[in-house]
């Protein structure tokens, strides 16, 4: 009877076992399509068409790639951008997400699926989602177990920060980089948990994957030896700890170098050699525990002075020989955007074109509660969990909440780094709590009915055990082959022990039963309030594409499809070797709609010819002519929103073009465009600034729409309402004067003063033969 209870006690659990594991997969499949399916509001709410300004280069080059292969594709040099001096794109991009693109169009073209490049391109971002929320389930399993890996994938299928980079359209690297981020970390805690050499492989190819995606990988490889050093300095070293970190650092770091964009900086930039210095620590522990198993501990103090005394001369010599390579680099060997980080106040202070971004300010606390919503309040919580117990895997987990939440402090467009860790820890606190308040309720629920499920079971044990006494008593009368009195007192301990042990820890642990209820049913209000307010920003607030905007009014609502209007006419009546200028913001755009060359674009390599451009739009207009006329330029493109009432123009941008021209031609200072510290537009603005370029370009003609020349972004009537251009010629304005196209004038002035020149000697020579002189031939 025994045997075949345990069997069948055996089967049970089985049986739950593989029932919970199909009911988990069902659950992630169901994750997997919300997930794609909340981002397809762009698509169908306006239509499937590119987002943004930099998913415009990422598809033009994903066109290249697909037309001519991967070889033309690593050795293209554009001469449509950057003019005169052009671009290497194999070598100053990160090809993650265009051979994904391409290697899915491929895949999908060779099974008779015959969809587009644009198409494939607009649908990545949602695709990708998906395969992150089942990665965000893999690594919250191995730091909580299934019930958090659940929570946490719905999650961050859901949470509003990863979807303002993901929606249908959004065709950037954060597209595919955030699930290479969760992957390449559940990868490293998988071998952390198990010490297994083909996890740390695979942890090394999911960091090339990384690197090849997106620039933030430096958080990688700093975060992971940060947790190393964090584990020997608390006493956790371990050989699994060994095994996760040194093939990273080794095969990853080989991997790396093998990206043309990264190249050598793996192994010369400071943002990497943190990497180094705790691969060499490592080593320095590993042989310690080496040395410490097989030498007794009389040797092994004098074993480990040498081994300590050796380690550290290697690592004053790694310090001195970085410190060396360094010392000649202005910026010490960090780049422009890592010192962003470590200073918030660097960039304003030496590189304006990394803080004109406006992804690169810090964020305010209203948009914690946009982009994270409820999980910032659900994240104290999931520390808290971490710590009971505190294994490597959670403590991990909280390393990378802290290190996360700062660097989203500086930087808003790190917020998307701040969303899967919130949502991990998230998802372990509400698993938790549902855990805690579940078994509150099952434990209680009985004893609606009269007695308790704890009472009930104690008598139903009490009586039991002494029917089982005298049935033994009875059995050991007739058969003295049986089971011995001995054996049958340890059963009788076993039946009754374990279940009083259980019972007592089960009822420290439960709350009253109206408590429990009522923090299911805030829970579950809590809950539904994220889905809201995450399905209200896919839908209204992330979905819109920049390119195609909307406005509401009590007609109806309005579409402005000024962008693409402005872009086609210059595709149409434009040469096809016509320059045209404008702020490096649409540079990207103008290459791939209009197929025109540009100037600058949004890649920023050249901060001296950025400034050019804009000191050309800060100077008056004939030596704004001069800059462009010098440039080659035939055309220059502005953005004004001062009649729709469109805040993101380039006026609003102007003080920006001025402190990026200032810092390189120093004859344009900032004060000289404010009137008091106050940069205005009215009749009180400084004579610069009225007599600007972008002052003129953007207000020409503008007193003809109302008869007041009103600005509704700044909401104020324009100082200069009549004036006429005398270097350039409006060729053409949109629909809704949001895209205005001007024409540079040929130089006609020298050639008539020329042409007058030549006739008064033309002139002189008829008089002189008139009069019968000679000209002095010298």
């Amino acid at each position: 009877m025994a045997a075949s209870e345990a069997l069948n006690g055996t089967t049970t659990t089985s049986i739950r076992h593989a029932f919970g594991n199909v009911l988990a997969f069902f659950i992630l499949l169901m994750i997997g399509v919300l997930a794609f399916s909340i981002r397809l509001f762009s698509v169908i709410k306006y239509e499937s068409v590119i987002h943004e300004f930099d998913p415009y280069f990422n598809y033009r080059v994903t066109q290249f790639l697909t037309k001519n292969g991967i070889y033309d594709f690593w050795n293209w040099f554009d001469d449509r951008t950057w003019y005169p001096l052009g671009r290497v794109i194999g070598g100053t991009v990160y090809p993650g997400l265009t051979l994904t693109a391409g290697t899915l169009w491929r895949i999908l073209n060779s099974i008779n699926i015959p969809l587009s490049v644009e198409t494939v391109c607009v649908f990545t971002a949602p695709i990708f989602s998906a395969f992150a929320s089942w990665a965000t389930y893999l690594l919250t399993k191995e730091v909580k177990g299934v019930g958090a890996g659940l929570t946490a994938a719905v999650l961050l299928a859901m949470v509003p920060s990863y979807i303002s980079r993901s929606v249908a359209g959004s065709y950037d690297n954060e597209a595919v980089a955030i699930f290479a981020l969760i992957f390449t970390f559940y990868l490293y805690i998988k071998t952390l948990n198990t010490g297994s050499l083909f996890y740390a492989t695979l942890n090394s190819i999911a960091y090339f994957y990384m690197v090849c995606s997106w620039g933030g990988y430096t958080f990688i490889i700093n975060l992971i030896p940060m947790h190393v050093l964090l584990c020997i300095v608390t006493g956790r070293y371990s050989s699994r700890l060994y095994i996760a970190y040194a093939p990273l650092v080794v095969l990853g770091t080989l991997l790396a170098a093998l990206v043309p964009v990264v190249g050598f900086n793996a192994v010369m930039t400071s943002e990497h050699f943190a990497s180094f210095l705790v691969f060499i620590i490592i080593h320095v522990v590993a042989l310690v525990h080496y040395i410490k198993g097989i030498l007794s501990p009389k040797m092994f103090k004098v074993a480990v002075a040498l081994v300590v005394s050796v380690g550290l001369a290697v690592c004053c010599a790694m310090v001195a020989v970085l410190i060396a390579l360094v010392a000649s680099s202005p910026t010490k060997g960090w780049s422009g955007r890592s010192l962003s980080l470590l200073d918030p106040t660097y960039a304003s202070k030496y590189i304006p074109i990394i803080a004109s971004v406006s992804e690169h300010q810090p964020p305010t606390w209203p948009s914690y509660f946009m982009d994270i919503n409820v999980l910032a309040f659900l994240v104290p919580a999931g520390i808290i969990a971490c710590f009971s117990p505190l294994s490597d895997a959670s403590s991990f987990v909280i390393l990378y909440i802290v290190t996360s939440v700062y660097f989203s402090g500086v930087m808003v467009r790190l917020m998307l780094v701040l969303a899967p860790a919130a949502c991990i820890l998230s998802g372990i606190a509400l698993s938790q709590a549902f855990d805690v308040f579940t078994r509150s309720i099952k434990l209680q629920l009985p004893s609606l009915s009269g007695h308790s499920h704890v009472d009930a079971g104690e008598t139903s044990s009490e009586s039991v055990v002494p029917n089982d006494l005298a049935k033994t008593d009875k059995s050991e009368d007739t058969s003295k082959d049986r089971t011995s009195k001995k054996s049958k007192k340890k059963e009788k301990e076993h039946v009754e022990k374990p279940p009083s042990k259980s019972l007592i820890k089960k009822r420290l642990l439960v709350l009253p039963l109206e408590t429990s209820i009522i923090a299911i049913i805030l829970l579950v209000l809590l809950g539904a309030f994220y889905v809201v307010h995450s399905v209200w920003a896919a839908a209204e607030a992330y979905s819109a594409p920049s390119i195609v905007l909307t406005s509401h009014s009590h007609d109806g609502i309005h579409v402005f499809d000024d962008f693409r209007e402005a872009y086609a006419w210059l595709s149409h009546n434009t040469e096809i070797d016509d320059k045209v200028a404008s702020w490096w913001d649409y540079g990207y755009q103008t290459t791939a709609m209009a197929n025109r060359t540009v100037i600058v674009d949004n890649n920023t390599w050249n901060n001296t010819h950025i400034a050019t451009v804009g000191t050309a739009m800060s100077s008056p207009e004939k030596a704004a002519w001069e800059i462009f006329h010098s440039l080659d330029v035939k055309y220059v493109l502005v953005v004004f929103g001062g009649l729709v009432g469109y805040p993101s123009d380039d006026i609003n941008k102007f003080l920006w073009m001025v402190r990026i021209g200032g810092g390189v031609f120093p004859h344009i200072k900032e004060p000289d465009y404010l009137r008091d510290g106050q940069y205005r537009i009215d009749s009180m603005a400084t004579p610069t600034m009225l007599n600007s370029l972008m002052y003129k370009l953007s207000y020409y003609r503008f007193v003809e729409t109302d008869g007041k020349a009103f600005d509704r972004v700044r909401q104020t009537e324009i100082g200069k309402k009549h004036f006429k251009l005398t270097h350039f010629e409006e060729v053409f304005t949109t629909h809704h004067w949001m895209v205005r196209i001007y024409k540079l004038k040929p130089p006609k002035n020298r050639i008539r003063g020329k042409i007058k020149k030549s006739k008064f000697k033309a002139s002189s020579k008829s008089a002189s033969k008139r009069k019968g002189l000679k000209r002095n031939p010298f």
